[in-house]
């Protein structure tokens, strides 16, 4: 996959905000991977701030939608991982200060 397809990968799921914490999930340290293969299947490794999120199933939902905008995607799986575990170290700088967070 080409730099700026990737880019534009990373920017559509760069719009998927957190409806709880009101951050772009990418920001918030959440999206591990994206992966484009030559069928059109993006694969999204991606995790959540917590177990049993009970917003996960929307999220997923908003990820693929945003994907689905992207004419090289024909379809979207969204792999929800737990190893790595999510800390607030995977937060970048904007989010942190966003939240109030010390860096």
């Amino acid at each position: 996959m080409d730099q700026a397809l990737e880019e534009n990968l990373w920017g559509a799921v760069e719009n998927v905000i957190d409806p709880e914490l009101g951050i772009d999930i990418v920001n918030l340290g959440l999206v591990y991977n994206i992966e484009l293969d030559e069928e059109g299947l993006s694969t999204v490794t991606m995790t959540l701030t917590a177990m049993g999120c009970p917003l996960a199933a929307t999220i997923e939902s908003d990820v693929k939608n945003a994907l689905a905008d992207i004419p090289e995607v024909d379809d979207v799986e969204v792999n929800i991982v737990w190893n790595p575990p999510w800390t607030k170290d995977r937060m970048s700088r904007y989010a942190k200060i966003a939240l109030g967070i010390p860096d």
